[in-house]
């Protein structure tokens, strides 16, 4: 006898299962001819001045994108989610009165810090517990092992039967126990399910504010600084594009560097990401300066937010059951030399 989630029986294979466990209104366009005001740069915008660029940034119904105006591509561009994110970009910059190329990294660091950083700290907490329930798991599976062999003798199983019924039985108590701790993996996907699509809305919502047609062209053109002066143009330089690899390739290394042993699938994957993150240079080279920019700024407080989520003070404020090195930054910097200086 032993006990799973609070309920104790006799046999494993007995174990019962239940003992366990938008704000955006889509507006019709103005009739040719009329035109919105221009929008402060520096002040509180007015509503009239805060909507008007943002809706002429589409081009929906218009000659903005040619064929990026229509098809799924152009019904994303011109969705309300993307919408929601140009008024927010917009808005910063109208409130802060900041230059454009530090408005847009203004407005990254408040998403990744508000949004995707409190996300990030959660899917940890997931992840510790879950690592904290492998021992239990380890010992249950052995004696339900020999629960499975014992039961198998008796009724005559075959080999293939005696598997079957091990992992079906398994599958229900690991299901049981995250039941139990409230940690199911699945939940550590949130993260991706938010910032995936957040991110792809406002690299759509700087891809509408940049084209011609927006009524915020103007001041993106002269809106940069160092060697991107022009927001809408691609950097011709490829500074932005290179340090958006490198960034990314870094935080790949950096997320390997803390598994100690890799499967073969995450080899694969990890295989992937360093393929895209390379794709991403040529990308970057040929969007916008406000795109690149924006893919920068993520990528840079992405990865100052995994350092930080080392952080044995961190652990501590999230009581994490997994213990952390004490001193994760120097382990990470030793793992890094000793890797790349053979």
């Amino acid at each position: 006898m032993f006990r799973v989630g609070g309920s104790v029986t006799s046999r494993l294979l007995q174990l019962p299962v239940r003992g366990v466990c938008s704000a955006v209104i889509h507006r019709k366009s103005p009739a040719p001819g009329l035109t919105w005001p221009r929008p402060p740069s520096v002040g509180l915008p007015s509503v009239c001045c805060l909507r008007s660029p943002v809706r002429t940034a589409s081009g929906v119904g218009g000659d903005a994108g040619g064929a990026g105006a229509s098809g799924w591509y152009g019904g994303l561009a011109d969705s309300a989610p993307v919408h929601l994110c140009e008024h927010f970009l917009v808005t910063v910059q109208q409130v802060s009165g900041l230059p454009w190329w530090l408005s847009i990294t203004v407005a990254t660091l408040s998403v990744r810090t508000f949004i995707t950083l409190p996300l990030a700290a959660y899917q940890l907490l997931i992840v510790s517990k879950v690592e904290a329930l492998q021992a239990e798991i380890s010992e249950l599976a052995k004696r339900l092992r020999y629960e499975v062999s014992v039961r198998g003798r008796e009724r005559g199983w075959t080999d293939k039967q005696s598997r079957f019924q091990f992992q079906k039985n398994l599958r229900r108590v690991v299901s049981q126990l995250y039941v139990r701790d409230n940690c199911h993996p699945i939940k550590a996907s949130l993260l991706v399910w938010v910032q995936l699509p957040l991110w792809i809305s406002l690299s759509l919502a700087l891809r509408n504010l940049s084209l011609d047609q927006s009524g915020l062209h103007s001041d993106l053109t002269a809106g940069g600084a160092l060697w991107f002066p022009d927001l809408t143009s691609p950097d011709s330089t490829w500074i932005l594009p290179l340090c958006l690899g490198l960034t990314n390739l870094l935080i790949v290394e950096v997320f390997s560097l803390q598994r100690v042993s890799l499967t073969r699938f995450q080899k694969l994957m990890l295989n992937a990401v360093r393929g895209f993150s390379v794709l991403m240079v040529p990308i970057a080279a040929t969007v916008p300066s406000s795109m690149a920019l924006y893919w920068l700024t993520s990528s840079l407080v992405g990865f100052g937010h995994n350092l930080l989520l080392r952080s044995p003070v961190i652990h501590k404020l999230l009581r994490l059951r997994t213990r952390g090195s004490e001193s994760p930054y120097r382990d990470l910097l030793c793992a890094f030399i000793n890797k790349y200086s053979k």
